[in-house]
This record gives C-alpha cells, structure tokens and sequence, in this order.
C-alpha cells in the first residue's frame, strides 16, 4: 500500500478521538427516560459504531414500544439530550484519547488532504464533544446522524460535503476513514474506501484484526504506518 495517497480522511469521534464516560450514558438514559418514559435495556447495549438514532431505535424497539411512536418522538429526545450535553458536558466527562492532537495538528497543516468527520453523532452532541478540548478547529465539515439513520449510508455525505467546501470532487479510492470498531469497516467496505482502525475505543486489536482492515493499529501513535502525511 505504499502508493496510497489520501486525499480525504474521514474522522469517527467516540473510541477514535475521545471516550466518553458514565456521565454521557446516563444523560442519554435520563433523555429516553424523561422523553418515552422509559430507558430500555440501555446498560446491556452496545453503542460503538451505531447512529443516535439507530441507538434509540433499538432501545425503543427492544423496549416494545411501537414503531410510530419511536419516530415520532426522536426530536423531542435528541432536543433533550443534546441541551443537556450543551449545557453541562465539560472535559472532565471525556478523555482525550493519545497522540489525537498531534496527528491532527500534522494533518491540518499538510496541503496533501482534507480533514472530515463521519460520526453516528448527531452533529450537536458531536461539536459539544470535540468542544471540551477545541478538535472543532481541525473538521470543518462532516456526516453525522443527523444524516442518515445508518452509518453505512454517511460517506456520500461526507464526500458531497467536501466537494461543496472545498471546490472539487473526491473520490471513494483517495478517501480513507479512521474508526474504531466493525461498522467502521462495513461502512468504508461497502463504498469502495479504506480503512484504518485504532484499538482505543471497545473493539480489541484481534478483534479489530479479524474484520480485514486495511490498517489495525493500537492507536494514532501508529499512524505513520498508513502514511508519511500522518507523521510519526
């Protein structure tokens, strides 16, 4: 892969940038709570990779409540929650995962590529995460779950959004999308677009080994593996 050349990378946040801790799994429960009146099984579920909405989705659906019902009512939740975040999220309820500044300090500063996100955040939750330690600076642009329902369905978004911002296209072999678990993967795969994944988020590296990334590393301090752009 020596002559891979990215020209767009597209950044997941939670797991790859930034964990987030009890705090922000209990906001999300006191959100269900308050909006559809109960939280579902949301201790036992797994969030890694998934959208907002996909999250609640299955939640609800698990919790029996009807379909209709659901939807109708995930404005009123990500409304709820995302104040919330607005209102109270702070540094001490994230951590900044190693070397995340630095890699992206590189990147920003290189003419080769283009810096994005592609995120299952809604895009208010997603600002106000980056926000706790100013990363907004390095992602003008994005996908988020705000977009799409189902993250497999978000790089042409954040490939339409790069075109508009900065005045030509990009396409899927010159892309490259950095996550940190499976349905990174999937995503990238079902687009035609590489894909780095970093053991810092709740996948494992044998896991991780096992979906047939393009790149596994244990975490963006590896990132000069993919790239001399990444530095070292």
């Amino acid at each position: 892969m020596d002559s891979y050349h990215p020209r767009l990378i597209l950044f997941d946040i939670d797991g790859t940038l930034l964990k987030g801790g009890h705090r922000l799994r209990q906001w999300f429960g006191e959100s269900l709570e308050s909006v559809y009146g109960q939280a579902g099984n949301i201790d036992g579920h797994s969030f890694s990779g998934k959208t907002d909405p996909q999250i609640v989705t299955e939640l609800m659906r698990g919790a029996g409540l009807p379909e209709d019902r659901i939807l109708g009512l995930l404005p009123d939740l990500q409304e709820v929650y995302l104040r919330r975040m607005r209102e109270e999220l702070s540094a001490e309820d994230m951590t900044l995962l190693p070397d995340v500044v630095p890699v992206l300090t590189r990147l920003q500063e290189s003419s080769e590529v283009t810096l994005g996100l592609l995120t299952g955040n809604w895009e208010g939750g997603a600002r106000s995460k980056l926000a706790c330690f100013d990363l907004n600076r390095f992602f003008p642009f994005g996908a988020f779950g705000d977009d799409r329902a189902d993250r497999i369905d978000l790089p042409p978004v954040a490939l339409e959004r790069a075109s508009q911002g900065r005045g030509r296209s990009f396409a899927s072999p010159e892309t490259l999308i950095v996550g940190d678990s499976p349905l990174d993967v999937a995503c990238a795969r079902a687009h035609g677009i590489k894909v780095a994944t970093v053991a810092t988020g709740y996948t494992s590296l044998e896991q991780l080994q096992a979906t047939g990334a393009d790149w596994v590393l244990a975490g963006l301090g590896e990132a000069g593996r993919i790239h001399p752009v990444f530095g070292s």
